[in-house]
């Protein structure tokens, strides 16, 4: 939207031309992001406190919880409200990958929000029955993976590739893109949903990761930097810079009323949308192995749950004291902070690494 403006601009005023810089707009879109959730955020929160809209606390899990319940959630309503307008601001809207990843985290974002609003307005422990959950979160998996494939220009925006080596890729064709965009974007949502369990320690591994994935997709989208880094070129996907940055800006927004002790809980509706997000932008810019490096924290999460619930129904036996992990460490006797930013020092080693692998081919 304002890209357009600037451009109409630039033909009479030259200097609007540097809003055709991706760079820029990224900052722009962070910062925009950051300022929307900063001032809607106070007035949302009164709003959910005054509805009542608070969260309910496992009662079987750590003690010192019992004092976040009644806490607002539905929170991450306030993370997609910025990214959307944001996006809608400063990206190319006539960029098929924008209105992709927008749909994909919108989507996502619905299918939150009625589970969160099952649970906290209907009083409806179990929200959305799993079986519901996963049949919509498929639904819209799915349709943009097929739709990705199905419109990919080169063999390259389906073909999977492996980070460190050079020549290393494998043809995945129509139904092998499909399965596999379909796993990375249901099971980063749900990761990132399992790891939302205390204040900020989901929120900092997102932003941390979505501004790796907004370089990842600005040189992917850069036929000269993706040709000298080895690095398959996805044409227009740099774009996507622009959506990373709006949610790096509005989650780090959101950590300043999530952050312990918090004020808000994102919710359903935040933490699958979030999560899809990142698997949509790893899937368009390909680079699948990579998230699963730099997401190490939400794929550990994740399988303490299922070793957990593998254990327990084979042998009558846990593997940890309670799943997911970070509450395991807690009734072993770290502090909630404590917990949290030692995941987020480990998921910033991680991105770390995954950036490496821009060079180290």
């Amino acid at each position: 939207m304002l890209l357009e403006l600037a451009q109409w601009l630039a033909k009479d005023i030259r200097a609007f031309n540097v809003f055709n810089y991706i760079t820029l707009r990224t900052v722009l879109a962070a910062l925009t992001s950051l300022m929307i959730s900063f001032i809607v955020g106070p007035a949302m929160i009164r709003k959910l406190t005054a509805y009542k809209i608070g969260q309910s606390v496992r009662e079987d899990g750590p003690q010192s919880h019992l004092i976040k319940a009644g806490t607002p959630t539905m929170g991450g309503a306030l993370i997609l409200v910025s990214i959307a307008i944001t996006t809608l601001l400063w990206a190319d809207l006539s960029n098929r990958y924008v209105w992709v990843v927008l749909v994909t985290t919108l989507g996502f974002g619905v299918i939150g929000w009625v589970d969160d609003y099952r649970k906290v307005v209907y009083r409806n422990p179990k929200g959305l029955s799993a079986r519901s959950k996963l049949f919509w979160q498929s639904t819209v998996a799915i349709s943009v993976a097929l739709y990705l494939a199905l419109t990919a220009e080169s063999s390259a925006q389906t073909t999977l590739i492996v980070p460190f080596f050079k020549q290393v890729a494998i043809p995945l064709g129509v139904a092998g893109f499909v399965t596999l965009a379909y796993f990375v974007i249901v099971g980063t949502s749900n990761a990132v949903n399992l790891t939302d369990g205390l204040d900020g320690l989901a929120i900092m591994p997102t932003v941390m990761i979505s501004s790796a994935l907004a370089i990842f997709a600005y040189v992917a989208g850069h036929a000269v930097f993706a040709k000298y880094l080895g690095i398959p070129y996805i044409p227009h996907a740099g774009e996507l810079a622009v959506f990373c940055g709006a949610l790096a800006g509005a989650g780090l927004a959101f950590l300043w009323f999530n952050a312990y002790p918090a004020e808000v809980f994102m919710g359903d509706v935040g933490a699958l949308a979030l999560g899809a997000a990142l698997g949509i932008v790893t899937v368009i810019v390909r680079q699948e192995i990579v998230l699963v490096i730099m997401g190490g924290v939400f794929v550990v999460e994740t399988l303490s749950v299922m070793l957990q619930v593998a254990s327990f129904k084979l042998v009558g036996k846990r593997v940890f004291r309670m799943a997911p992990l970070h509450h395991h460490y807690e009734l072993k006797g770290w502090k909630e902070n404590q917990v949290v930013v030692r995941f987020w020092i480990i998921t910033m080693m991680l991105v770390l690494f995954g950036l490496s692998t821009l060079k180290l081919r």
